[in-house]
């Protein structure tokens, strides 16, 4: 069971719940993020589309992304809705459950090796990774790609900074995506030729991230294919854009031109 921090989640959350028992009025469910915490999901908040018979939308066992609607702390009962979580919101928080679930997995191994409890693990690991990085599974991240020092840095100590740092350079890999595009250039000036390879070295050039990198090569003069490497598309996106155009701002400084084509 993944931790939350806090001990009931608020109104608009997103949640992780399990269909514990399927009544004719709704769903009863656990919340799998904050134990011993239970909600229901009522049959009016099922779908978008009329219910006629809930069990032909949920069965016991079955894991759901449900939206808190009210949370009752006296009784310590929440109530959640199916229908007003969007696809989106539902990869995404899948998404965010799974790198949590990686992040409890690695702090487990961590509190073993140094014959401590979970619960110690996250206090001592992951609320300061969480505080620090916004979710811990990033600070395991960086962890993995710039070592213990990463850690200190968050106010861990050194006997768990050692642990951890270890364990992330084993068992974290640093995802990576690959966006790509064409470049057409060109300028028919006497000096053409160096100011097309001067407008593609700037744009290669543009990348000050280590996580990143920019690769042109020549599909076929004046095409040339610029690939960039990173994290993540927000970061990719952002470096393809300076580097096309610090290339279509100095071929044109130059006296040439330039397009640029987008490849899916």
């Amino acid at each position: 069971m993944v931790k939350s921090r806090k001990e009931f989640p608020a109104e608009g959350d997103l949640v992780i719940a399990t269909v514990t028992k399927i009544a004719n009025h709704g769903a009863y469910v656990t919340l799998d993020e904050y134990e011993g915490k239970e909600g229901l999901v009522h049959i009016s908040e099922v779908s978008q589309s009329w219910v006629r018979n809930i069990r032909n939308f949920l069965k016991e066992g079955q894991k759901v992304v449900a939206k808190v609607l009210r949370t009752d702390i006296r009784k310590g009962f929440i109530d959640l809705s199916l229908r007003r979580v969007t696809e989106h919101q539902k990869k995404e928080k899948v998404q965010e459950w799974k790198r949590a679930q990686k992040a409890e997995n690695l702090l487990e191994l961590a509190a073993k090796k140094l014959g401590k409890a979970l619960d110690e693990a996250y206090e001592k690991v992951g609320w300061p990774l969480e505080d620090k990085y916004g979710e811990i599974y990033a600070g395991l991240e960086k962890a993995s790609e710039k070592g213990e020092q990463i850690l200190l840095e968050a106010g861990i100590s050194e006997e768990w900074s050692k642990v951890v740092a270890e364990l992330a350079k084993a068992y974290v890999e640093i995802p990576k995506v690959r966006i790509k595009g064409v470049l057409e250039l060109t300028c028919w000036r006497r000096n053409g030729v160096e100011a097309i390879k001067k407008a593609l070295i700037a744009a290669e050039e543009t990348v000050k991230d280590g996580d990143a990198c920019v690769e042109i090569y020549t599909v076929g003069a004046p095409r040339y294919r610029v690939e960039v490497i990173a994290k993540d598309y927000k970061q990719a996106e952002n470096i393809m854009r300076e580097a096309v155009n610090m290339a279509l701002t100095i071929i044109k400084e130059e006296g040439g031109s330039g397009t640029f084509i987008r490849e899916k």
